[in-house]
């Protein structure tokens, strides 16, 4: 199996979407081809961070020619506020990043707002918010149409700006993903939340009803966080996770494989630990009690720590829970929790990409000699925890087999949902470049 990195990929949200490389101004919903050029504006709200991407167009012979992105924090007390607070906060953070621009178009700018959580689309741009996920609880945005809600922030800010297309990140990151390389077959997203979307033969889907797309084909948008199966390797620990979060019964395979959680179920075995078996000395640490206090990427600092004497354990142990003295026998037994809890995630992340291939038939060696089957990664767990990238490619690896695992690649799409987004923008822009 290859593994590659590429900066250029991107995706789209609906159930739906059809796959082309038209012109697409004239299409219901068509992926973006190779003509779009121009200067285009992506916003890219998946999770505790957003980004605001600004992106150079060249056209048929151009490509992207280049693009500029700014990454910004949300507070925690505006994911739990109101919708106006949330999106006047973004649009601000949006029109600081529009004043840095060289040199201001000559017409209405043109965003592409990539927003991933479960939404009703309605139109290219427009969709209603079903729920929140990803430690989001803002009631009432719920039921709205989450781009109104942005343009009148927008608005309210007086820029001059247009939500031109609504954009799930992963079926984004799809559609960057082929504007690149038409051998891209899936794209998946796992960052602090997660999902999946692939193309798909539209005879093969039965639940559409509407004239066939010329290509033949559709993008699936899984919503595969949303998988719960008696087959899921479930644990007490995961149980109570989900009866104490936001979103109880929601969820259930995201809450096993993501970023949001991994560090707290790690934390709820250290807990019990502590609780039965004495393992920090005869107290509990408070600290210990704290839903979410240990992140994911501290887990992950932790699980890749090299050190003889574990430094990196001990000091994440003694500043996050102000659990001092560790020995380093206890510090050799977190890191082991780290990689079973990591390993498990990985192992069913990789499991579920193998039903994709499943039903694509490209799990199996096919009579087209040296053809790709490309798979586009996106999101911080899988680009910055190594030990978890590693085992869910190995055990893909292990499920395919070593033949066809030679014909399957991983390609990282950094800020693949951001590009993807400026690209659908693009191809469904309201004006003439």
């Amino acid at each position: 199996m290859t593994r590659r990195n590429n900066s250029n990929r991107r995706r789209r949200r609906i159930r739906a979407v059809q796959v082309g490389h038209s012109q697409a101004r004239d299409s219901k919903q068509a992926v973006p081809g190779r003509n779009e050029e121009g200067l285009y504006y992506a916003l890219d709200l998946g999770g505790t961070n957003f980004r605001v991407l600004r992106v150079q167009l060249g056209g048929k012979d151009g490509g992207i020619i280049s693009q500029e992105f700014a990454e910004v924090s949300i507070p925690p007390n505006l994911m739990v506020g109101t919708s106006d607070a949330l999106f006047d906060y973004i649009a601000a953070e949006l029109g600081k990043f529009v004043a840095q621009e060289n040199q201001p178009p000559a017409r209405q700018r043109e965003l592409g707002f990539t927003f991933s959580f479960p939404v009703m689309q309605t139109s290219i741009a427009s969709g209603n918010l079903i729920k929140w996920t990803k430690g989001f609880s803002i009631d009432d945005a719920v039921g709205q149409d989450i781009v109104a809600e942005l343009t009148e922030a927008i608005q309210r800010q007086g820029l001059d700006m247009h939500v031109t297309a609504l954009v799930n990140d992963t079926v984004g990151t799809l559609a960057g993903g082929r504007y690149e390389n038409n051998n891209v077959i899936a794209a998946i997203i796992l960052g602090t939340g997660t999902n999946a979307a692939y193309v798909e033969r539209a005879q093969a889907i039965p639940k559409w009803h509407g004239p066939l797309p010329n290509s033949g084909e559709m993008v699936i948008n899984m919503e595969w966080g949303n998988f719960r199966s008696s087959h899921l390797p479930l644990t007490e620990y995961d149980y109570a996770l989900d009866a104490e979060s936001l979103n109880p019964g929601e969820q259930i395979f995201e809450k096993i494989i993501s970023g949001m959680y991994l560090g707290d179920i790690v934390r709820r075995v250290l807990c019990k630990m502590a609780e039965e078996a004495f393992f920090f000395g005869d107290d509990v640490p408070p600290k210990l009690r704290v839903p979410f206090m240990l992140r994911t990427p501290d887990m992950s600092a932790m699980h890749h720590d090299s050190s003889a004497d574990l430094n990196v354990v001990g000091s994440k142990l003694k500043n996050i829970f102000e659990i001092s003295d560790t020995s380093l026998q206890v510090r050799k037994v977190v890191v082991e929790i780290c990689n079973i809890v990591a390993t498990r995630g990985a192992r069913l992340s990789a499991a579920g990409i193998l039903g994709i291939l499943k039903k694509l038939g490209k799990d199996t060696m096919s009579d087209g000699e040296g053809q790709k089957s490309v798979i586009a990664m996106d999101g911080g767990l899988y680009e910055h925890y190594t030990e978890y990238s590693k085992c869910l490619e190995n055990t893909l690896k292990e499920l395919v087999g070593e033949d066809v695992s030679e014909s399957i690649i991983i390609e990282h799409s950094n800020d693949g949902s951001g590009i993807g987004a400026a690209l659908l923008a693009a191809s469904h822009s309201q004006v003439d470049g």
